[in-house]
């Protein structure tokens, strides 16, 4: 069954609170920020940004309760943020430095803390966060489990959304569904549409085609109630764009590819919609994000031992 309509209207004013602004922008410099360490050496292996899907987990994060647990993937310093506003821990973290959430050996993409769970291994998440919403179920609570349109290569996908519609858990899959694999278009590794994939399991399917995070929310509040109290899972695929390379610098993609998906970023929009505000809360942020990097990269090595345990779903964070 999908649950969508016709795609909303591009508003030229997006309306966004400054919590919600400062979230966005706050993860859009730390990504910057990434970027520019790695060029300069700083730090080491390699690091996925999420530049230009940033409102997906911010426009998300209003409808999250405390008691769900979140399941990221390889790209999903952006989710952490908009969930933990922790940049401190984040960075520490990437950079194996004091202070970091999972004593430094989680690094860029396994990171565990308070019920926020990511791994780079594609799919691996799903069949987890099924099992975890089993435990949920009847409680109100939901697993959300982040996954891109290239992981629907992974039979762990299937596998899960069968069990989920089979159980019927509360489970919510965000699909941030960037057209591109890595650096393979989707349109010529995936045969058919995400919404008949979740059909076939009985999957109710959203499709979410704005970049407004309270029109985002305004869709999305009914369907999320009905995922916690039915309970039954849902696959919401937001439409997106992704700015960056796949990791580093790995960007195969054509100077016209990256300047049309760069004509779709939010951030102008949002610039042009309140520009006084955006540019102080834009330069609030940038400032924090500086901060935060001179102070973790002055830190000492973290300790691994003291990396935190994993507690049970019943734990409260």
């Amino acid at each position: 069954m999908t649950v969508t309509a016709a795609a909303p209207p591009r508003s030229p004013r997006p309306a966004v609170a400054d919590r919600d602004l400062r979230s966005l922008l706050l993860i859009r410099h730390f990504e910057r920020a990434l970027l520019r360490l790695f060029e300069r050496g700083v730090l080491s292996g390699t690091t996925h940004t999420c530049l230009g899907q940033e409102y997906v987990p911010v426009a998300l994060s209003a409808l999250l309760r405390d008691d769900d647990f979140v399941f990221s993937n390889h790209r999903g310093h952006g989710h952490f943020l908009a969930r933990h506003p922790d940049p401190h821990g984040l960075l520490a973290e990437i950079m194996g430095r004091e202070g970091a959430l999972c004593g430094g050996v989680g690094g860029s993409q396994h990171i565990y803390h308070q019920r926020f769970l990511s791994t780079g291994v594609q799919g691996e998440s799903l069949p987890v966060a099924t099992g975890v919403a089993l435990k949920l179920a009847g409680t109100g609570a939901l697993a959300c489990a982040y996954i891109g349109d290239g992981t629907w290569g992974e039979g762990a996908v299937y596998e899960a959304l069968n069990m989920a519609s089979l159980w019927r858990v509360p489970l919510l899959v965000v699909v941030e569904h960037n057209g591109i694999a890595q650096s393979t278009p989707t349109s010529v590794q995936m045969a058919g549409t995400i919404a008949a994939r979740a059909a076939a399991f009985g999957v109710r399917h959203h499709h979410v085609a704005s970049a407004d995070v309270e029109e985002i929310r305004a869709g999305l509040a009914p369907l999320l109630d009905a995922v916690r109290t039915e309970p039954s899972p849902l696959v919401v695929e937001f439409a997106t764009h992704r700015l960056g390379p796949h990791s580093k610098g790995d960007d195969t993609r054509s100077p016209e590819e990256i300047r049309r998906v760069r004509e779709s970023d939010w951030y102008d929009r949002y610039a042009e919609a309140d520009p006084e505000r955006f540019a102080r809360i834009d330069a609030e942020q940038r400032d924090l994000v500086e901060r935060v990097v001179a102070e973790v990269s002055a830190r000492p090595a973290a300790q691994a031992a003291s990396a935190p345990s994993a507690p049970s779903p019943e734990a409260r964070p």
